[in-house]
C-alpha cells in the first residue's frame, strides 16, 4: 500500500465527520429555534395582549358605568327613559361580554364586569348602589348597539 492511499482514506473520514458535525449542530440549533419561538409568542406577544385587554376593559366598564348613572340622575319619578349607546365590537381582535349587576359576595355593592377568558374586570356603578331604587342587571356583548333602560314601575 502506497502512503498516498492512506492519506486519501483519511480525508474521506473527515469530510463524513464534518457533514454528521453540521447536521447535528443543525438540528440542535432548529429546535432550541422552534423553542425560541413558542416562547417568544407567549411571553411577548400574549403579555402585552393581555395588558392593553385589561386597560380596554377598564375603559369600556368606567363608560358604561358612567351611562348608567347619567340614566339615573336624570330618570323621572313615574314613567320610564332610554338611553342608546355603541362599545367596541372587539377588542384586539375578539369578543367581549359586559355584565351588570352586583360584586360577588357583596350584595350592596353594584358593578359591571367585563370579561373574556380569564381576564375580567370589575367597575364599581358610582351613586347609585345606595338607594334603594338603584339596582342595575343586565348584559350584553360589544357588538351593535346597546340600551340602558330606567322604568319607574320596574322592568
Amino acid at each position: 500500500m502506497r502512503p498516498g492511499d492512506h492519506h486519501n482514506q483519511q480525508s474521506r473520514d473527515a469530510g463524513v465527520t464534518e457533514m454528521i458535525e453540521y447536521v447535528m449542530i443543525s438540528s440542535i440549533m432548529m429546535v432550541l429555534l422552534v423553542i425560541l419561538l413558542l416562547l417568544v409568542n407567549a411571553n411577548f406577544m400574549e403579555g402585552p395582549v393581555n395588558t392593553l385587554t385589561y386597560s380596554a376593559f377598564t375603559d369600556i366598564g368606567n363608560g358604561v358605568s358612567t351611562r348608567i348613572v347619567d340614566v339615573y340622575a336624570i330618570a323621572p319619578t313615574t314613567g320610564n327613559i332610554s338611553s342608546r349607546y355603541n362599545l367596541p365590537d372587539d377588542i384586539v381582535g375578539r369578543g367581549y361580554f359586559v355584565e351588570i349587576g352586583n360584586f360577588p359576595g357583596d350584595t350592596s355593592t353594584q358593578v359591571v364586569t367585563i370579561s373574556r377568558d380569564n381576564i375580567v374586570t370589575n367597575i364599581a356603578i358610582a351613586g347609585i348602589s345606595s338607594t334603594a331604587q338603584g339596582r342595575a342587571t343586565g348584559n350584553t356583548t360589544g357588538a351593535g348597539i346597546n340600551r340602558i333602560s330606567y322604568d319607574s314601575g320596574g322592568i
